[in-house]
């Protein structure tokens, strides 16, 4: 596996858009912790699964060991894609990956175009290999996602 120096994910959930930054040694430290996380979808008492992930994440101080993080209303997505440009601007020399939900991949690629160099790489949500920590980290910001969804409910 490739190592990266950072790691963007970006996904939305009805009416939410999210992103989270994670540096390759907060990764490593993450991972265990997240491991037994799983899709929203896939939990039968869903509003339970949310309430004991919330405590996981407010327990473990999960939110602490990510390097940036921003949940905002789709309305305000300008705001989340230029804090991302800009943190792309500032680490330029950086190695970094990123996923991006499916249905607004072919967008977000366009927009990275942008940037020169081949150290970015993007891939699409359902590219991640089931297992991998970036499917763990993509699981992470999908709870945080419906747990923001649910609070509004």
């Amino acid at each position: 596996m490739k190592e990266f120096d950072y790691y963007i994910f970006i996904d939305y959930s009805e009416n939410f858009v999210g992103y989270l930054i994670v540096s390759n040694v907060q990764l490593k430290i993450l991972i265990p912790k997240i491991s037994r996380l799983r899709h929203y979808k896939d939990s039968r008492n869903r509003k339970l699964y949310l309430k004991n992930v919330n405590k996981m994440i407010k327990r473990e101080k999960i939110i602490k060991l990510l390097t940036k993080m921003k949940i905002r209303l789709m309305n305000n997505n300008i705001e989340i894609y230029s804090d991302l440009l800009e943190f792309l601007r500032c680490h330029e020399k950086c190695i970094i990956f990123i996923s991006v939900d499916n249905r607004r991949y072919q967008a977000f690629k366009k927009m990275i175009n942008l940037f020169e160099g081949n150290n970015i790489t993007v891939k699409q949500e359902s590219e991640l290999r089931e297992g991998s920590p970036e499917y763990r980290i993509s699981l992470l910001i999908d709870n945080l996602l419906n747990i923001e969804r649910r609070k509004d409910a």
